[in-house]
């Protein structure tokens, strides 16, 4: 059994000025992200208006899938034309750790 975890930075457009407006940006994405069958959920700068982190986990057999469905999501963030993505960092898990 492998996990491979991602914590994704985003930059958030400049009209997200309140934490209602950041919302507005981060729960469709969080959404779109459920769809490839992760776990996801906003985890860092809760209290950053232009900033969010969000962090995705899956879990698979072989430690080839868990890399492409993070590839997946990582591309699907990346061609979000409304936020731009900072960073991804990563980290696959598996039975001898």
């Amino acid at each position: 059994m492998y996990t491979e975890t991602a914590l994704f930075d985003l930059l958030l457009p400049g009209d997200s000025r309140s934490l209602k407006q950041k919302r507005s940006y981060v729960r469709p994405i969080i959404a779109m992200l459920r769809r490839f069958e992760v776990s996801v959920a906003e985890v860092g700068s809760l209290d950053l208006t232009g900033r969010a982190e969000i962090g995705v986990a899956v879990v698979a057999a072989e430690p080839a899938h868990a890399r492409e469905v993070i590839d997946t999501c990582e591309n699907q963030l990346a061609g979000r034309p409304e936020i731009e993505l900072l960073s991804v960092r990563r980290r696959l898990h598996g039975d001898d750790d």
